[in-house]
């Protein structure tokens, strides 16, 4: 079977190890990087092609895959001049990997369908390690004949590939889903903070954890970390945990969501990006140390 021709726009984390699996897998892969050069000169070295701009990888491609930070950047991608919309050909598909807003995704479906191209929503879960490894999982939104299309491409750098259903479920289920982690983290945030305040090390509440029904891997993340005054060790980003939670108070809004939990995840990532836990080298486990700000806690580790 002859495979398509591969786009790969946004080599950064997550991107390079994507592109990476796909080229050492068989496929002809064209990148487009920002500013950072490096992952595009990794990935010519292993034998993809650097396609200088937009135009140029869309007319070289028969699959476009995005890969950016979120919807103000696909959009940005899909509609400025001579973008992807632009450049587009009839038979071509675009698959936004990104974790974008619903309904910006349905209404890019609609434009690239008037020109006779299929766009698919496909957010991924699991981080940059698993990328390198080629063992990510993928939420797929798109008809039955597309996910057919696209799975063995998909199975090029993914572990687990998930139809989920029509395009836009996929970015809709992986707001749910990165809720639940982030919500999680959130609730540890304040536990953490709580024992602290009341006279109890975390590290106690770590071992009680550990051993009893809500251990999981976040709560080993983020109370794990706190006990040991180490906030890294959750690979996302503070700043991009607050914008998926965003998106999903706008989705839930617009669908007319009655609920406390996801407003108040919110105000807590609000809260801790104004508190200047917002930069980029900030992990969402500092959100335990934005909680500490606010109530005037010293969690050093006691000796």
């Amino acid at each position: 079977m002859t495979k398509h021709r591969i786009g790969f726009v946004g080599v950064g984390l997550m991107g390079h190890g994507m592109a990476k699996n796909l080229v050492e897998k068989g496929w002809t892969v064209a990148v487009l990087g920002h500013r950072n050069r490096a992952p595009v000169i990794d990935l010519v070295g292993r034998g993809a092609t650097d396609a200088g701009n937009v135009t140029a990888l869309v007319q070289s491609s028969d699959i476009v895959f995005l890969c950016v930070t979120g919807t103000p950047e696909v959009e940005d991608l899909v509609h400025r001049p001579g973008g992807i919309l632009d450049a587009c050909r009839e038979g071509q598909i675009v698959i936004d990997t990104s974790t974008s807003q619903p309904a910006s995704t349905l209404r890019m479906k609609d434009a690239f369908a008037a020109k006779g191209v299929r766009f698919v929503d496909s957010p991924l879960t699991r981080t940059p390690v698993e990328a390198e490894q080629g063992r990510l999982n993928t939420l797929v939104g798109a008809d039955d004949a597309t996910f057919a299309e696209i799975e063995p491409v998909l199975r090029g750098f993914c572990e687990n590939v998930f139809h989920i259903g029509a395009v836009g479920s996929a970015h809709a289920l992986k707001l749910v889903n990165n809720f639940i982690a982030i919500g999680t983290a959130a609730l540890c945030a304040e536990a953490v903070v709580a024992c602290k305040k009341l006279g109890v090390e975390p590290k106690k509440l770590h071992e009680l954890g550990s051993v009893g029904a809500m251990n999981s891997g976040i709560f080993q993340l983020v109370v794990g970390g706190a006990a040991e005054g180490d906030y890294t060790k959750m690979k996302f980003a503070l700043k991009n945990a607050a914008k998926d939670v965003r998106y999903l108070v706008q989705t839930t809004t617009d669908a007319q969501l009655a609920g406390v939990m996801i407003a108040a995840v919110n105000q807590s990532l609000n809260q801790a990006i104004g508190l200047g836990f917002g930069a980029p080298d900030k992990m969402l486990p500092s959100v335990v140390e934005a909680q500490a700000q606010l109530n005037g806690v010293d969690l050093t580790p006691a000796r």
